[in-house]
């Protein structure tokens, strides 16, 4: 995997990785930014977000659950001192639905944890990561 990084101007930045599709980061004012784009730390959060998720819906689709809507909530903490890493990570599944098997939900989570998710076996060695889920009848 390769990734590049190009600088539009201050510290606004443009990546693009092996998929060619280009991603836009930006920072505030203060260190010459424009705040026009995604911090690199959210990036970070929402690759997790992002890792897991597919991970989640693909598990489910081979179970046969039918999603009508699906969200993945993520917030963390990050240390008050430089390098400003996550202390930790919560996650909050929410699937839509018409019964929807809680138990089916809860195992393609673990799955996700425990097996497939690339980003969160990363993570989990340096920052603790909590999970939870809801199941919603319908989307609000």
């Amino acid at each position: 995997m390769k990734v590049e990084i190009k600088q539009i101007d201050g510290i606004a930045l443009a990546g693009k990785g092996d998929s060619g599709h280009w991603v836009t980061m930006d920072g505030p004012a203060e260190f010459q930014g424009y705040s026009a784009a995604t911090r690199p730390m959210e990036l970070f959060l929402m690759g997790l977000g992002g890792c897991t998720s597919m991970d989640v819906i693909s598990i489910l689709q081979k179970k046969r659950v039918k999603l009508d809507h699906y969200e993945c909530h993520l917030e963390a903490e990050r240390a008050a001192q430089h390098p400003h890493v996550f202390k930790w990570i919560k996650i909050k599944f929410i699937f839509y639905g018409k019964d929807i098997p809680k138990e089916a939900c809860a195992r393609a989570i673990e799955l996700s944890e425990e097996i497939y998710c690339s980003a969160s076996a990363m993570l989990k060695k340096t920052v603790d990561i909590k999970t939870e889920f809801e199941i919603r009848e319908s989307r609000e």
